[in-house]
């Protein structure tokens, strides 16, 4: 007995529709996102779909729990290299449980106190800082305690360098 039934919408009739599957038309609809952003998570490796005999994506009904995880992380301001992170330690063949997300959200607390009090303690060097621009004058206590970048010359080499760091080093938590 054949358990599929074609969908009644344009952008999916192509689809074949099993309980258990979605296409990508019905799951961005259901996550609330773009078909562009889901070819898109796709191709990082957040999602997976395969393929029906048409070469038509389809997706697991779980992968809209795994859109979720998603969408939380941005939220709390994870980049998509973290939650690739977390999302490869939950199972891929089906939903997340309860105790995959305290894991995964303990975790990401962490990072975001982590980054709460780096915010707090910028938030309090402001009071300090002039706006000079350049950030070598030796009161500077928000880049240049001590006037240290004086002797490598003007500019706000520091705030661009310390800004790159911070985007491409790995999060030192575990």
């Amino acid at each position: 007995m054949n358990n599929t039934n074609m969908t009644s919408s344009n952008a999916d009739s192509a689809v074949p529709k099993r309980k258990s599957q979605l296409g990508i038309g019905e799951l961005a609809r259901r996550a609330g996102i773009t078909v562009p952003a889901v070819r898109y998570y796709e191709t990082r490796n957040l999602i997976s779909s395969t393929r029906t005999s048409g070469n038509v994506r389809v997706f697991a009904r779980h992968t809209l729990r795994r859109l979720a995880i998603i969408a939380a992380g941005q939220r709390v301001g994870m980049t998509l290299g973290e939650i690739a992170e977390a999302l490869s330690e939950l199972p891929a063949d089906r939903a997340p449980s309860k105790a995959h997300w305290e894991q995964l959200s303990t975790h990401w607390k962490l990072i975001v106190d982590r980054r709460v009090g780096q915010l707090e303690s910028l938030r309090d060097s402001l009071d300090s800082c002039i706006g000079c621009g350049c950030l070598s004058f030796s009161n500077c206590s928000l880049m240049n305690p001590g006037d240290e970048a004086a002797a490598e010359g003007e500019g706000s080499r520091w705030i661009r360098k310390l800004d790159a760091n911070s985007r491409n080093s790995p999060s030192d938590l575990s």
